[in-house]
């Protein structure tokens, strides 16, 4: 899948306009990139205090459910939705896109999370990274959007591809629940790697599930997690928000 981007085309141009796609996901996707997400661990933090995740093994397990069965599916696929509307120049889709993915969120923690991401990613890509039309969908949307729909509304405005906007996403969101992780159990560099390693594959099928999912498809089997997301917000002792 070749990634591009809203420059005009010119012979000769395919492997620039490739390399400037790729740096934009890699700098909007990076932890330097300022929205917060290190600040949240989607109750990850709970869990943890639970006893339901202990050592690399849990991690794994409980990261595969909240990618296959959890968050990580619906936010995947709120970004499909929202890239191909954006794409589509679809405002009304948008808006009830935003809104349906404003209201999947189970827990006030994680609505601040995702909400307050989102919208950092849209003031920053505003003011560093504005595209042509990116206001215009972005006021389309009476609901803020959340954090995944904010992503592809801008992969889209840039012309970055979706696949590859899908995959970096869904890296940058395992990587940041494995980055609470390790400080919370805590683990090692290497055994946070090694659970990197072992959702490889599970991103990539995510991924691909999405692309090819409807709004129908959408659903949460994630109980506990979407538990441990309410009673986080009164755990005694916090090192995150969420």
């Amino acid at each position: 899948m070749l990634m591009t981007t809203n420059e005009p085309v010119r012979a000769g141009d395919l492997a620039e306009r490739e390399a400037a796609a790729l740096y934009r996901l890699m700098t909007w996707l990076s932890p330097a990139f300022p929205v917060g997400g290190f600040s949240y661990s989607s109750g990850i933090e709970w869990a943890v205090e639970a006893g339901d995740i202990t050592d690399t093994a849990t991690l794994t397990d409980w990261l595969d459910a909240m990618l296959c069965d959890g968050s990580g599916f619906c936010d995947a696929t709120f970004l499909v939705h929202a890239y191909r509307a954006t794409e589509a120049g679809a405002e009304t889709t948008l808006n009830d896109i935003a809104e349906l993915a404003a209201a999947f969120v189970p827990s006030r923690e994680r609505q601040l999370e995702t909400s307050s991401q989102g919208r950092a990613f849209i003031d920053i890509a505003r003011a560093a990274w504005d595209a042509d039309g990116l206001d215009a969908m972005v006021a389309a949307c009476r609901t803020p959007p959340v954090y995944p729909v904010a992503v592809g509304v801008v992969a889209a405005k840039h012309g970055v591809s979706l696949a590859p906007t899908l995959h970096a996403f869904l890296h940058a969101l395992v990587s940041n629940w494995i980055s609470a992780a390790s400080r919370l159990i805590p683990l090692g560099q290497t055994d946070s790697q090694r659970v990197l390693v072992r959702l490889e594959a599970i991103v990539a099928a995510t991924a691909n599930r999405a692309l090819n999912a409807t709004l129908d498809d959408l659903g949460s089997a994630t109980f506990r997690a979407d538990l441990a997301s309410l009673r986080h917000e009164t755990q005694y002792t916090r090192l995150f928000r969420s």
